[in-house]
């Protein structure tokens, strides 16, 4: 009778149910204790033990004189000497290496000893190691191909499982509580979550569960955090995948995958499948060169068919995340497969606080440090950007010596992120960082006095990153832009240029970085945003790429010749018309400048508050100051 117990189990060493944290015994003890065995048994016959004193071949001889000694031994190979004394006491000695001499040996006969001669056998032990070693090296390695043999063969049998790790429960887990803002975004994945733990409180209305959640979003916004927060919250099997787990050197294996993948989502009942980057296996069929035997297409429709295929997945959700959601084929996205695609923005203002003060609560804050105005003066930073800005102003507080981190540090590190580490080893010449000077200076005047400029929030002469100086706006947060806005960026673009051929009269290459935003600029108002007049309410795209599915022998260009002509005489237009613009507004603002470029020359770095000041002066003065024409600013 067991009572409805069940009798422990000891075989295969297992533990004991009774003590849980008895081990069991480990595989080396019992070959040591064999070899221990084996050493017992052997050795004495490999290494006889020796009990006899040792004494050199001139004491023998004075204790045979003396009569001491009573029987000896000589051994014909070795010519070595053991006997015993009439005390009962045995010895040995190296006797001579030509044998006992007719001296010795008649030395013997006087005294009475008997000696004799013995040419001893070797040990079969040791006869034996020339036989069986070559026996033993040919079967060890015999046994060493064998057991790689079956180690390949076991790779190549499990090649075409899933690589999919299984959440662990007993892991620290990330929740809901550790991913700041997206209040939006937590909800719709809350109610996945919630149907496979709840299942009963949607079937009574007759809801069905999203079968797929696809994440979409720019780099670095937390879609793979919300993946490890739904496995934090699921209370399910939650197994994880990245797309380049499905791809392999061999035809099939794909695929393979996936269906093992699926299979093992059902033997769990209710699962969660999240794959990361589903767009490096979910790319558009017929993309590229290649045809239907693809491998990354027989992939894709395997996946396509376990989603939403003849056999049903009921109790399986699907999470997936991309930053590429334009090349996915439209098979993956339809209802039935991906029915929800939830958009992970760039965190606003809100956003970026809770993010910022999620990664500052475990390290030491000064008094100074103002979370509010960092997240104000962090606008299109990602999650990511955010995490590496707290770390980067950690960085800098301990570089200082300092105990906890401080605005300073907080101001260092942002510059260090938006503008790039400052170049000390970089020296300008004076005429190199007089006419910096002017170009920075241009910038800011402009973003100061033109009525749509992003705000002006810092200017500086430190070569940082890959540039000579920096005019640093703070963009305000916009979902739509104007033309006015456009044409106010190209016109602070051109400030740089324009401010050289103020003062110096000639042009530098300085302003390469400017000219090629204020181009790009232009010809999006032109070809994509409709905001020429002379080309009207047209949009054009520029060349697709092959893998996006279109056709390789068909042009990238949607536009005529006379077409394209067109647009490049409005793209022109533009940019002379705001580089003109540029010279209006800084020659009205000559004075302004002037005072600008002094003040970076002392201070090397100035604010926008102190921008606007001198710009105002500039305005209310009848000349340039004394100390602007002892610098030679004239």
């Amino acid at each position: 009778m067991n009572n409805g117990r069940r009798r422990p189990d000891f075989r295969r060493g297992r533990q004991d149910p009774a003590d849980p944290n008895k081990k069991p015994m480990p595989k080396w003890v019992v070959w040591l204790a064999i070899g221990l065995l084996a050493l017992a048994l052997v050795g004495p016959q490999i290494w006889p033990a020796e009990d006899a004193t040792k004494i050199t071949y001139t004491e023998f001889l004075s204790q045979v004189r003396s009569d001491k000694v009573r029987e000896i031994t000589i051994n014909n190979t070795s010519n070595k000497i053991s006997g015993e004394f009439k005390d009962g006491t045995k010895f040995s000695t190296t006797g001579n290496v030509d044998g006992l001499s007719d001296a010795d040996e008649e030395l013997l006969k006087q005294k009475g000893v008997d000696y004799n001669y013995s040419t001893p056998q070797p040990n079969w032990f040791t006869s034996l190691i020339p036989l069986l070693l070559p026996f033993f090296l040919i079967v060890g390695f015999f046994m060493f191909m064998q057991r790689r043999a079956m180690g390949q063969a076991g790779s190549i049998m499990s090649i075409g499982r899933s690589r999919a790790k299984a959440y662990q429960a007993d892991k620290p887990s990330t929740t809901f509580a550790d991913v700041a803002g997206y209040e939006g975004v937590k909800q719709e994945i809350r109610e996945v979550v919630d149907f496979l733990r709840m299942p009963e409180r949607f079937k009574e209305i007759g809801a069905r569960v999203p079968k797929g959640i696809l994440l979409v979003g720019p780099p670095g916004t937390g879609k793979t955090l919300f993946a490890r927060a739904v496995a934090g919250e699921a209370g399910v099997g939650f197994l994880s995948v990245t797309g380049s787990d499905f791809m392999e050197m061999f035809v099939g294996v794909g695929a393979s995958r996936v269906r093992d993948l699926f299979q093992q989502a059902r033997k769990l009942g209710k699962a969660i499948i999240f794959i990361d980057e589903i767009d490096s296996i979910g790319r558009k069929r017929g993309a590229g060169l290649g045809g239907g035997h693809d491998e990354r297409e027989q992939t894709l429709n395997q996946m396509l068919a376990e989603m939403d295929g003849f056999e049903a997945t009921d109790g399986i959700v699907i999470m997936a995340a991309t930053n590429r959601p334009d090349i996915l084929d439209p098979a993956l996205l339809r209802p039935g497969r991906f029915d929800r695609q939830i958009v992970v923005p760039l965190p606003e203002y809100e956003e970026r606080l809770a993010i910022i003060k999620v990664h500052s609560r475990d390290k030491r804050m000064g008094s100074d440090v103002d979370l509010e105005t960092m997240a104000k003066a962090t606008p299109g930073m990602s999650g990511a950007d955010l995490a590496n800005l707290v770390n980067e102003s950690a960085l800098f507080a301990v570089r200082r010596g300092s105990k906890e981190i401080e605005r300073i540090d907080f101001e260092n590190a942002r510059d260090r992120v938006v503008m790039g580490a400052r170049r000390e080893s970089l020296v300008l010449s004076a005429e190199e960082k007089r006419a910096t000077a002017y170009h920075e200076g241009g910038h800011a005047v402009l973003a100061a006095v033109l009525p749509n400029s992003d705000p002006l929030h810092k200017v500086t002469i430190l070569p940082r990153g890959m540039a000579l100086g920096v005019t640093w706006t703070l963009p305000e947060e916009r979902h739509t832009y104007s033309k006015e806005f456009f044409e106010d960026v190209i016109c602070k673009a051109m400030g740089g240029r324009v401010a050289e051929m103020i003062i110096f009269g000639h042009l530098n290459s300085g302003a390469a970085n400017d000219l090629e935003q204020a181009t790009v600029i232009a010809r999006r108002m032109v070809r994509e945003w409709g905001m020429s007049e002379a080309v009207g309410p047209m949009a054009w795209h520029g060349q697709q790429q092959v893998f996006l599915g279109e056709d390789l022998m068909t042009s990238g260009r949607e536009y005529s010749d006379e077409t394209a002509q067109k647009i490049d005489q409005e793209v022109s237009r533009i940019l002379r018309e705001q580089e003109d613009r540029a010279r209006v507004l800084l020659l009205k603002h000559r004075k302004g400048l002037d005072l600008v470029a002094q003040a970076l020359l002392e201070e090397e770095t100035i604010d926008g508050l102190k921008v606007d000041t001198l710009v105002q002066q500039g305005l209310g003065e009848t000349g340039v100051s004394e100390s602007a024409t002892e610098l030679g600013l004239r």
